[in-house]
């Protein structure tokens, strides 16, 4: 049975850090302004706005790898909470035109993020089960 939760841990963690990542790669192509723009407006520094390339490029890579996999979950848990907070806030408690949470994505990538927080990486992965971050 060890080798199916290690399997699953691998599934969740790559469709997690995959998902995120292409975020993120969008962000190096086009540049964070709009999130700088956000961080701005909502009274920080512009400079916490390149955060997000922590967020959405580091940390997905760090789950993906398995390197630090908790440590990379937790900042994708923090990066959506943010996200909520400074895009979202709105919508958490609509409906989409066909039923669901208006946030359902939202909700998976920082749900799935809190699961592999609790979960780990598991053996598929660079860091091993040993790991204390991982």
């Amino acid at each position: 049975m060890r080798n199916t939760d290690d399997l699953g841990k691998l599934i969740l963690r790559a469709t997690l850090a995959i998902l995120i990542l292409f975020h993120g790669i969008s962000k190096i192509f086009n540049g964070p302004g709009f999130i700088v723009g956000l961080v701005s407006n909502a009274g920080l520094p512009p400079a916490v706005g390149y955060l997000v390339y922590v967020g959405e490029v580091v940390a997905p890579l760090m789950i993906l790898f398995g390197v630090w996999t908790r440590v990379g979950a937790l900042i994708v848990v923090v990066n959506m909470l943010v996200a909520f907070a400074l895009v979202h806030s709105k919508q958490i408690m609509t409906l989409s035109s066909t039923g669901g949470w208006g946030l359902e994505l939202q909700g998976f990538y920082l749900f799935t993020a809190v699961a592999v927080l609790l979960l780990g990486a598991g053996r598929v992965s660079i860091g091993g089960v040993n790991g204390r971050w991982n």
